[in-house]
């Protein structure tokens, strides 16, 4: 093996292992002692998440058309996901509203942003957050509407992740300078959400449910294709800078996202079939990601 090829299975394994680390802590503890993460969670998602994102976008370096064909990017990767797969339903024999939300809304918080800093370092974390809003944005939206039609997609817009998000943009469009006393606390916050995320994932897994394992193993499966599939049939439309497309890439590779199986419990559709997927999507990416950061790494 030469070594340019030792370096990029250093490289992988150098992002893939942290990751995992800290997933299998919040697993292993789950194990030993009953862990309720449902206030951790409310916290993280209406406070560190918030704080990481205003600070990521009211940043001096963060410039936002820079991330304008990214964006397009990830809202065609989403919503393309979603008609690739709808044929497939009913051959699967499964509901649309039950399978198609865990194939279009990934992982893009909890495994997206932390794996994207450590594949591709620092610099990377402006695009994750952008990537991780549409996502957000989408599924709070779209992915709502799917399972509930009379549902107001504009309360979207007093989601905190949201409010950080235009407040982080104004700073940055008026070059606007906060005090230290107000930018430090909110930086602080923000770096306790990627590894919470990471731990809140491990915990979830400790539930994961079997009795559904093939249409678990189906969404396992379809979820990073059809999100590879769209990322690279886009790119010749698109014309991202080749680490722009390796952000997209490992976007579209990401396994279902952990919020699909409590947005199905909160709405009665078919929780456990959900789980199966989301559960079992995640434990696959220990396979999928590695396979598919080394292909985005040579791309980049």
């Amino acid at each position: 093996m030469d070594s340019t090829s030792l370096a990029l299975l250093e490289r992988i394994f150098l992002t893939v292992f942290p990751l995992t680390a800290i997933v299998s802590v919040g697993f292993f503890y789950a194990k030993a002692r009953h862990t309720d993460m449902a206030i951790a969670n409310r916290i993280n998602i209406d406070v560190f998440c918030p704080a990481l994102i205003f600070s990521v976008m009211s940043a001096k370096s963060f410039d936002l058309p820079t991330y304008s064909n990214l964006a397009i990017g990830a809202l065609i990767v989403v919503l393309g996901s979603g008609l690739l797969i709808w044929p497939l339903c009913r051959f699967l024999g499964v509901q649309v509203k039950t399978f198609l939300p865990p194939m279009m809304f990934n992982n893009s918080g909890n495994l997206g942003i932390p794996l994207l800093v450590l594949a591709f370092g620092e610099q990377a974390l402006p695009a994750a957050v952008v990537l991780f809003l549409v996502e957000n944005l989408l599924h709070f939206t779209v992915g709502i509407y799917m399972l509930d039609h009379r549902t107001n997609p504009f309360n979207v817009l007093r989601m905190p992740m949201i409010i950080a998000t235009i407040a982080g943009l104004l700073v940055s469009s008026f070059d606007w300078t906060l005090p230290g006393a107000v930018q430090v606390p909110i930086d602080m916050l923000g770096q306790i959400a990627i590894p919470l995320m990471l731990f809140a994932l491990g915990v979830r897994m400790t539930s994961v449910d079997f009795s559904n394992w093939k249409i678990g193993l189906w969404g396992s499966l379809l979820a990073p294709v059809s999100g590879i599939i769209m990322a690279l049939a886009l790119q010749p439309i698109l014309q991202l800078e080749p680490i722009q497309f390796s952000y997209l890439l490992m976007f579209g590779a990401l396994p279902p996202a952990v919020l699909n199986y409590m947005m199905a419990e909160r709405y009665n559709q078919e929780p456990q079939q959900v789980a199966s997927i989301v559960l079992l999507g995640n434990i696959s990416s220990l396979v999928v990601i590695p396979v598919a950061l080394a292909f985005a790494l040579q791309v980049s």
